[in-house]
């Protein structure tokens, strides 16, 4: 079956025995067989164990939905940037490879925010938009294992002291409240119109 959806909603997975989870849906609208979604390891995280451990091939995953409004503005031609934290780049992911199947952005370019260098886990594919696009631009940022407010604080100012023509962008944001929250202030304090900004806060 085919699973209609938004690039950056989310979906409600179930694995036997009552286990599950949301998850921003990783993959292209435009590839509604082939979902992905980015799970991580982390202790007490019952779906994620079973996805690690246990979760075969011939395994059945329920999936309801989707949900969300964090989607794609497709009526703007304004350049976009994407902000993202750890797996927040999974909705990210989607909107980038939706946008990019649109063609009608000016430019494109992603702020990429781990907790560790370690944490960019499809830095490759990243860098691969950013050498065959002209117009694509990619900024990895390692926070050194120190995820708070006062490191989110300090990296993404930084990041957003190289942008240029802020105010003309759409920018997308998708992480932890502590990113998306200190996004959200610096954004808008930097003169970035409301309506032009969207965010995604995911659950840790």
């Amino acid at each position: 079956n085919r699973l209609r959806f938004l690039a950056g909603q989310s979906v409600a997975l179930e694995l036997s025995g009552g286990v599950a989870a949301s998850y921003p849906v990783a993959s292209c609208p435009c590839d509604d067989r082939n979902l992905q979604f980015h799970v991580r390891r982390r202790a007490g995280d019952a779906f994620a164990a079973r996805v690690f451990e246990g979760l075969g091939g011939a395994d059945t995953v329920r999936i309801e939905g989707p949900r969300g409004s964090f989607v794609l503005n497709e009526e703007s031609n304004r350049p976009l940037l994407f902000i993202a934290g750890d797996t927040g780049f999974a909705p990210i992911k989607s909107l980038i490879e939706h946008a990019m199947a649109l063609e009608s952005a000016e430019s494109l370019g992603v702020i990429w925010i781990a907790a560790s260098s370690k944490g960019h886990y499809l830095d490759n594919l990243c860098r691969s938009w950013s050498d065959a696009l002209d117009d694509f631009r990619y900024l990895p940022l390692a926070l050194d294992g120190a995820w708070s407010q006062e490191a989110v604080d300090r990296a993404l100012s930084q990041a957003l002291a190289t942008q240029a023509g802020l105010e003309s962008c759409d920018v997308y944001v998708a992480g932890p409240a502590s990113l998306t929250n200190t996004a959200e202030y610096l954004l808008l304090e930097r003169g970035l119109p409301r309506r032009q900004l969207f965010i995604g806060t995911l659950e840790y």
